[in-house]
């Protein structure tokens, strides 16, 4: 077996090695289109665009759709 398969760059998890956060967009965010406060997106984001909580909301409700 390879082991170098599952081996990571740099050495494995530790202090630094969490992908850095997406910079922030230079124009403004999309609004939720459910509860209107802003998301994560920037506004030129095509599709429905929710805040964190709405999202999360989502996906709890499809989730338990069955």
């Amino acid at each position: 077996m390879d082991d170098s398969y599952c081996e990571t760059p740099g050495g494995g998890p530790g202090p630094g090695s969490a992908p850095a956060r997406p910079p922030v967009p230079d124009e403004p965010f999309a609004e939720c289109v459910l509860c209107r406060e802003p998301t994560e997106y920037p506004e030129s984001v095509k599709g429905v665009t929710l805040c964190p909580v709405c999202e999360w909301q989502e996906a709890q409700r499809t989730a338990c759709s069955g």
